[in-house]
């Protein structure tokens, strides 16, 4: 099993309660995607990843195999490139095996 973890860093004029709101709700349509298994949404939890972090997805696949065909699915390109990025400030994503 793969899980990636990403980590998202909105702009100062989205990173209300509001639009962190918005973009969990939203991201729950990223379950709808071929070869995804499961997917959690965060809020940071201490201090530290306050100051650093606004929202955190852990997204489940199968394979790595999986995570290429996510990246390239339609789907995920509307999410991310229509929906998310205009809202990003900083974002960083890594993959491990579980």
């Amino acid at each position: 099993m793969i899980e990636r973890y990403v980590f998202v860093k909105l702009k100062p004029e989205h990173a209300t309660d509001a639009q962190r709101a918005e973009i969990r709700d939203r991201s729950r349509a990223l379950l709808s995607i071929p070869g995804v298994r499961g997917l959690a949404v965060g809020t940071p939890a201490d201090a530290a990843a306050t100051s650093a972090w606004d929202l955190s997805l852990c997204v489940r696949f199968d394979s790595l195999a999986a995570v290429d065909r996510y990246l390239d699915d339609p789907g995920h390109e509307a999410y991310y490139e229509g929906f998310l990025l205009p809202r990003l400030q900083v974002i960083k994503a890594w993959n491990f095996e579980v």
